[in-house]
């Protein structure tokens, strides 16, 4: 293999094939929970590899453009779906790394690109849900409640994370699909105090909505905001408050409708 470091990319075609290689990059990464200076970053790094070390990148929430000189149009990807996969963004910068190192051409280097974004999640949704399930449980008992609450906040947080999942599929705007999540959590701790399963349904609340929580939201708005990206700081800053304000709103409205 041919050290990719070592050459200028001159021709309009191979340009065009190093943008695209650079934008599917970042989408993959934006898509899969990466910072935004990270996925400007990688796209500056893996373009003066691939012989284009006048590129220039913007990234926000919602799009990346990207141009490889002051001449040649910009082009824009369009992000409208974002999740967590930690396990993609490194997978990127593997590739990174390696186009940098010279152990990959263009080609192959699309090729593991395609690959890496077709790829499902590392996790089933049986996993994704015993997970929440168990974690629900356990902050439960962390913020002061009783093992005898451990079972319902096991049951709440499950459903309540499928609900979330559910929802999601079903109305686009997350912020339903977030409020409806939690007013179910409500709900189900209310209906199980009541008949005696638990104690304690605030404890059996609180722990059950922690894994709709905008952790890692919430870390990358504050990231980004530290390295200087306002726009996206505050936008995925905005984010995580919406998120958190329709987890408020719809514990709010069960409490209000049942004391």
């Amino acid at each position: 293999m041919s050290d990719n470091s070592q050459y200028m990319v001159t021709e309009p075609s191979e340009q065009s094939e190093v943008a695209a290689i650079c934008l599917l990059a970042g989408k993959i990464m934006l898509q899969s929970g990466a910072e935004t200076y990270r996925v400007e970053d990688t796209m500056k790094r893996m373009a003066a590899a691939l012989g284009l070390p006048h590129s220039h990148s913007y990234v926000v929430p919602t799009g990346i453009f990207f141009s490889v000189d002051a001449v040649e149009p910009a082009k824009l990807i369009r992000i409208s779906e974002r999740t967590t996969d930690l396990d993609k963004v490194s997978e990127v910068n593997d590739v990174s790394r390696r186009i940098g190192q010279g152990q990959l051409t263009a080609k192959e280097a699309n090729n593991l690109l395609i690959e890496i974004e077709g790829k499902p999640s590392g996790y089933t949704f049986a996993v994704q849900l015993g997970a929440a399930a168990l974690s629900s449980s356990c902050f439960t008992i962390m913020f002061g409640g009783s093992w005898g609450d451990f079972i319902p906040a096991l049951i709440c947080g499950g459903i309540g994370y499928a609900s979330v999942i559910l929802f999601h599929r079903w109305v686009r705007v997350k912020f339903f699909a977030e409020f409806t999540a939690s007013f179910v959590i409500a709900m189900l701790a209310f209906f199980l105090v009541y008949a005696g399963v638990g104690f304690e349904r605030d404890k059996i609340i609180i722990g059950s909505v922690m894994p709709l929580v905008p952790g890692l939201l919430i870390t990358n708005a504050v990231r980004d905001l530290m390295a200087g990206h306002l726009v996206s700081g505050l936008s995925k800053g905005a984010e995580a408050f919406l998120t958190a304000f329709a987890i408020g709103t719809g514990v709010a409205v069960v409490i209000t409708l049942l004391l």
